[in-house]
């Protein structure tokens, strides 16, 4: 049987594959907001709203800009797990 290669040699998922997510326009930038149901929130993160903690559990939504910034080339680099009233709240 033949192994299967590292995940981090293979090219990554598209960012909007599936999943209940929506475009959101904040601040002049668009964003992909992708909720996260407490069922499939697995880890912990830590929220850039409130630098508190997104304990495993919670639901949350990601978060990363509809156009990659300079120098990236997707917005995998740069999603974020934020709390969803933090992420409501931002300005």
């Amino acid at each position: 049987m033949a192994k299967r290669p590292s995940k981090h040699l293979r090219a990554p998922r598209p960012l909007l594959a599936g999943g209940s997510q929506r475009r959101v326009r904040k601040g002049g930038v668009d964003y992909i907001v992708r909720d996260v149901p407490a069922a499939r929130s697995e880890k912990e993160y830590r929220c850039p709203g409130c630098s508190q903690r997104v304990a495993p559990g919670t639901a949350h939504v990601v978060v990363w800009p509809a156009a990659p910034p300079l120098g990236n080339d997707s917005g995998l680099e740069v999603r974020r797990h934020w709390h969803s009233h933090c992420w409501s709240v931002a300005s």
